[in-house]
């Protein structure tokens, strides 16, 4: 998988335009911006923003971008997310280079900046409970109430914190507490925890420490060492801003990073919210987080996204201050957009309904040529055998059809794409009157699809041979949830029931089957599809990537 560094295009926002006019002031020679998830779980399409946004400045800008893993909680955290998410980097067209960081790297100075904010009398070691620190924190309109420990000495600070670090007390006992100001307007100003007692496994620095720094600590002081000059993270990080300068005013950091914010994505039929995202997977919703219905990377990237596709909807919702919510038909339009550029076409009959040419020779087969893609001669040509014994798809006939139905019906003449004309002369039905198969006669003189006496027909009908058609299972995915607004506090009342179909009889082309080909295609008439990794070479599995046009939204409306 090429890591080449993807050159996006891109109009200016409110970001781009601060970081110029640092360059034209001078204030830095090279613009250094980082991309920080915590590795407690997969990235998603919110994520991709993020990663656009970061890594696209650094080729824009002379600079460059940091991957850094503010991996300071070791009990949602494993070497599974951590991997996922340099793929998901990679996956998007983005590569760090050198740059990748641990906040976890930095431990020894955070504590040693620790002990510093005790020495000069700015933090203190808390005995209160969670609860009770949280309690005291007050309200948007009432100040919080100073802890009964607040004033220790610094030697009593000091001894405590040591003692927290050497792993004499459990779990809970004790937080290192910042001493700023318990009454100030912004909460996250009264006297936020440094660190807390966790004795657990870290990934990667194993029982080393049984103390770990909270987040608003470790990040900025991350930004810091690492002399990033534009921290961008998302809105809901703007009253965290105050506490992050305060840090890096009070403690001897080798740089003095700014933090700017942004609108972060939301999207209809989407939540995004870790939380929920992790619950659908624990819960059975979903099969994993690479699911395909997932707004994971790993799910959309298994789904058959292309990274191009998301890039293109990055850039077309451009980066704003205010909060908005992206209609998901922004999404779909662009990643059809691609395909339709770059997939090459086959057909695939995914509700196969049999037909039998009677006046066709029986035992005779003939080769007819089928284009790859119609805006493409260089994809050139591939051959399709015609044969007595058809598929055709059973929603393209219809025994006593309405006025405007023009496919195949008794007496009706349609053409067969590539091959002939056809016309429907009888039909067979089981004994409970469902229709099994048709009989049809051809017209020799159509071959290709034309006929030479200039007569028209009104349907192309996709179809393929019985003898050489190859069963194949293909999953339809439509969106996770049915409302378009989900309520994340009870996402399983807006799960959409008919989000998964599985059609365990479709029939595809033999080029189709025997390709091992992770591009997605399209299904001519049907949408785009991609091979799954759930594929085997006696039973191959696509899943739909997306419809050729936006059906799902008029299919909810009527319920």
């Amino acid at each position: 998988m090429s890591t080449e560094p993807v050159a996006t295009e891109v109009g200016r926002d409110f970001i781009r335009d601060i970081i110029q006019a640092d360059l034209d002031a001078g204030k830095y020679k090279e613009i250094v911006t980082r991309f920080p998830p915590e590795p407690n779980g997969y990235l998603h399409i919110g994520h991709a923003k993020s990663i656009a946004l970061n890594f696209g400045i650094a080729q824009e800008f002379p600079g460059r971008c940091h991957l850094r893993f503010d991996d300071t909680n070791p009990v949602k955290e494993e070497q599974e997310y951590i991997d996922s998410i340099q793929a998901d980097v990679r996956w998007l067209g983005f590569d760090w280079g050198k740059n990748l960081f641990f906040a976890s790297d930095y431990f020894e100075r955070l504590y040693d900046w620790a002990e510093k904010l005790i020495r000069d009398g700015l933090a203190y070691v808390d005995d209160q409970t969670q609860e009770e620190i949280r309690f005291a924190r007050g309200t948007l309109t009432e100040p919080g109430k100073h802890s009964p420990f607040r004033e220790r000495s610094v030697e009593e600070n000091l001894d405590l914190f040591r003692r927290m670090k050497a792993g004499e007390f459990p779990n809970g006992a004790r937080v290192l507490r910042a001493k700023i100001d318990m009454a100030a307007g912004n909460i996250n100003l009264r006297d936020p925890v440094l660190y807390r007692i966790l004795h657990a496994h870290h990934p990667r620095t194993g029982d080393k420490w049984c103390i770990y720094p909270s987040y608003d600590y470790a990040h900025g002081q991350s930004d810091a060492i690492e002399g990033i000059t534009h921290s961008i993270c998302t809105l809901e990080f703007e009253d965290h801003r105050p506490l992050y300068d305060w840090f890096i005013e009070k403690l001897p950091v080798p740089s003095e990073p700014h933090q700017y914010e942004f609108a972060r994505l939301n999207l209809t039929y989407t939540v995004l919210s870790k939380r929920v995202l992790t619950q659908l997977v624990r819960d059975g919703h979903v099969a994993g987080w690479d699911d395909p219905r997932m707004p994971t990377m790993a799910g959309l990237r298994r789904r058959g996204v292309p990274p191009a596709a998301l890039r293109e909807f990055v850039k077309r919702i451009g980066v704003a201050k205010a909060n908005s919510v992206v209609d998901v038909g922004m999404l779909e339009f662009c990643i059809r957009e691609e395909l339709n550029r770059t997939s090459q076409r086959r057909m695939a009959v995914l509700r196969p309904l049999k037909v039998v040419i009677e006046n066709y020779p029986e035992g005779q087969v003939e080769e007819l040529e089928a284009i790859n893609h119609p805006d493409d001669p260089s994809a050139g040509t591939r051959k399709i055998a015609f044969g007595r014994e058809l598929y055709i798809e059973r929603d393209d006939f219809m025994e006593n059809p309405p006025k405007k139905f023009f496919r195949l019906s008794p007496g009706n003449e349609v053409r067969l794409r590539y091959a002939y004309f056809v016309k429907c002369t009888g039909v067979i039905k089981n004994d409970a009157g469902e229709v099994v198969e048709l009989r049809c006669t051809y017209d020799p003189a159509t071959r290709g699809g034309n006929a030479p006496d200039g007569r028209k027909v009104k349907a192309t009908m996709h179809w393929l041979p019985a003898a050489t058609s190859v069963p194949a299972e293909i999953r339809i995915y439509n969106q996770l949830f049915a409302n378009p607004n989900p309520d994340a506090s009870n996402f399983a009342a807006d799960l959409n029931p008919q989000s998964l179909e599985i059609l365990s009889d479709a029939r595809i082309e033999p080029s189709v089957a025997e390709s091992n080909a992770t591009e997605p295609m399209q299904f001519e008439r049907q949408g785009y599809f991609v091979r799954d990794k759930d594929s085997t070479p006696g039973k191959p599995v696509f899943s739909r990537t997306i419809g050729l046009r936006d059906t799902f939204a008029k299919e909810v409306a009527k319920g």
